[in-house]
């Protein structure tokens, strides 16, 4: 039968008990013994107390006389409980008694509260209220003393040590960590890594928890409701936080994280991602279940003691979030942070699912604040980097016209970023700049997102930075040739990734274009005066005397300058093969017929005649070994060979 229904049932019988005893007394007496033989709890005794109860009226004399036998009754069925020595539970039969004790005491001030009149019923029901706290009390310790049984039974101690018994998963790293430490800390257990998120874990028995529910529910009825819930919580609480420390987690304030090396922040962001999974997969929603059968009925008990057993732990977890969130925005510090921020972010609704009472929404606020924040501090990195770009001094060039580690460490690190692209479009929508404070943007840029401005953006200031750079080399072709290196660079890592998708083909186009013309200029800054020295005036009135002289001359000025720009040139460096073969091809489509048209009108001047070797220098194959040297880089320009 449901508690309702017994409950029913007590009132009815009472009702009938009531009515015969204003009737007829011997009869009265016979139903009541029957009742009394059905069940216990409908004895003549204890329905007899209740109609006394309600027969008096306040200032009745019979009232003090039927409320003190009443309580004396209780107490002598009370008093031999709260006095015991040996836990109550520990039999069934003394439990259910002392329950049905606590149930009529509870229900005897109730009844009996409203005679207040008089002062001898006042003094009675502040004996049953004193009798009523001594109860209560007894029924915490022995709340208490059934979860830290009830925990044992599941505790995970050496005898369940890696056994199927452990149903809190714990980091195995922790294991070796423990078992070099020796001594007694070499037996704290350790289960092996959380693959599968989907389970609960039962803390306590089945039976323990009836129990504890059948307590809850008489100090609840009692008055002791929050009482019931600080014992609870305090023996919960503790089990929750050793949990997490298995786990790895420490209990760090911002202030300590905020002191720590980065290196070991990404230690700790490690298993605080793991930490923050197991606590709102497992962990969290297990506590939840248990409180809902412990306190079932009683919803407001129940989030109280939630709330109460989870928040210690909760705030340990969102306040190592929000140290990392305000902590450094140096660009090294991204890809943790959007670790950290897509963690919470994906466990943002579990979270409001659990933590959705009225007791636990500082904590739900908390947590979107937190997630926010990671997100603003994100958002703050990629101001730091474009501080990074602006910041670096334009006097630092790179011998021989290579890679500028700038560009390496940009290009590397967007293709990298963009790795986490969604995450970052949903960051920059909620947290990025109007685009009216990116100068200089296009109007393609308005019918973008704000993540494809900001990597735009941030492209235009690594190229600015990089013009500026190029003009300390004196020499334009040297210029030229470090723009086209970086350029070519910026290229091919944005092809075929998300940072080139984001960039679209469009600016893919445009800057293999500034490629070519960059390759224009230094060929035009470096070649086309060697390229003049090979033209041969078509000058009839000339004597050929005047020819030969000019040619001559013509011929070893190339000669010289030729080898002075292949001995620097050499020097140069081009750290993209098809770069360099292109470079390479493009001069000697134009330098070696140009060469072999020169050297054969050379021979076929009379003068020169059958002496032109000993003015030619080079034949064509020398001048394709001697391109061929060309941009290998010096010891000064090793650095630029690095290309990843």
């Amino acid at each position: 039968m449901s508690e309702n229904g017994e409950e029913k049932l007590l009132a009815v019988a009472r009702h009938i008990a009531k009515t015969l005893g204003h009737n007829n007394n011997n009869m009265a007496d016979d139903i009541l013994q029957i009742f009394s033989n059905f069940d216990g709890r409908f004895s003549k005794e204890n329905l007899s107390e209740k109609v006394a109860a309600v027969e008096v009226t306040d200032r009745d004399p019979r009232a003090f006389a039927a409320l003190d036998h009443c309580l004396k009754n209780l107490d002598r069925r009370i008093s031999h409980y709260v006095s015991s020595d040996h836990p109550i539970w520990a039999d069934s039969a003394d439990a259910a008694a002392f329950l049905d004790a606590v149930d009529d005491l509870v229900a005897s001030v109730a009844e009996w509260n409203h005679l207040t009149g008089d002062k001898s019923i006042a003094t009675c029901l502040a004996r049953a209220e004193d009798m009523l706290q001594h109860a209560m009390f007894r029924l915490e310790d022995e709340f208490r003393s059934l979860m830290e049984r009830g925990g044992e039974s599941f505790d995970l101690t050496p005898p369940y040590r890696n056994s199927d018994s452990v149903n809190l998963p714990f980091d195995s790293e922790e294991e070796d960590e423990e078992i070099d430490g020796g001594g007694e800390e070499d037996l704290i257990p350790v289960a092996m890594p959380v693959t599968d998120y989907e389970i609960v874990i039962d803390a306590l028995p089945s039976a323990t928890i009836n129990d504890l529910h059948e307590i809850a529910k008489r100090m609840v009825a009692g008055g002791f409701g929050k009482e019931c819930s600080h014992v609870y919580s305090s023996c919960r609480r503790e089990f929750l936080e050793e949990s997490l420390s298995r786990l790895g987690l420490q209990k760090l304030s911002i202030e300590d994280v905020h002191k720590m090396q980065w290196q070991d922040i990404e230690d700790e962001i490690e298993r605080w991602i793991k930490g923050f999974n197991v606590a709102l997969k497992i962990l969290f929603p297990s506590e939840r279940r248990l409180c809902d059968r412990v306190f079932f009925g009683f919803s407001s008990a129940a989030d109280f003691s939630f709330m109460e057993v989870c928040r210690g732990s909760t705030v340990q977890l969102l306040n190592f979030a929000d140290a990392v969130a305000i902590g450094s925005r140096s660009p090294e510090r991204l890809f943790k942070i959007l670790d950290v921020f897509e963690t919470l972010r994906d466990l943002i609704s579990e979270f409001e699912l659990l933590f959705c009472d009225q007791y636990s929404v500082s904590l739900r606020n908390e947590a979107i604040t937190i997630w926010k924040r990671l997100g603003e501090a994100i958002r703050g990195i990629f101001m730091e980097l474009e501080n990074l770009i602006r910041r670096d001094p334009a006097k630092a060039g790179v011998p021989g016209g290579g890679l500028h580690p700038i560009t390496r460490y940009v290009m590397n690190y967007l293709r990298a970023a963009c790795r986490s692209r969604q995450t970052l479009e949903q960051v920059f929508e909620d947290y990025g700049h109007p685009l009216k404070d990116y100068p200089k943007m296009d109007d393609r840029m308005h019918s973008s997102s704000s993540l494809s401005v900001q990597m735009d953006w941030i492209m235009e200031l690594l190229e600015s930075n990089l013009e500026a750079k190029s003009k300390i080399y004196k020499d334009p072709a040297l210029c030229y040739v470090f723009l086209m290196n970086n350029c070519r660079y910026i290229v091919q890592k944005a092809e075929d990734s998300e940072l080139g998708t984001l960039l679209g083909d469009d600016w893919i186009k445009k800057h293999t274009a500034k490629i070519r013309q960059y390759q224009m200029q230094y060929q035009r800054s470096s070649w086309n005066k060697v390229f003049g020295f090979l033209k041969v005036e078509n000058n009839g009135s000339m004597q050929q005397n005047g020819v030969a002289k000019s040619m001559k001359e013509k011929l070893k000025s190339f000669n010289m300058m030729f080898d002075d720009l292949c001995r620097v040139q050499s020097t140069w460096f081009i750290f993209d093969e098809q770069l360099k073969e292109e470079i390479r091809i493009s001069i000697e489509k134009l330098l070696l017929p140009a060469y072999a048209n020169f050297i054969a009108r050379f021979q076929n001047v009379a003068e020169v005649g059958k002496h032109a070797d000993k003015y030619v220098k080079y034949g064509t194959e020398d001048i394709e070994a001697k391109l061929n040297d060309l941009f290998q880089g010096s010891s000064g320009s090793t650095g630029s060979r690095k290309q990843s």
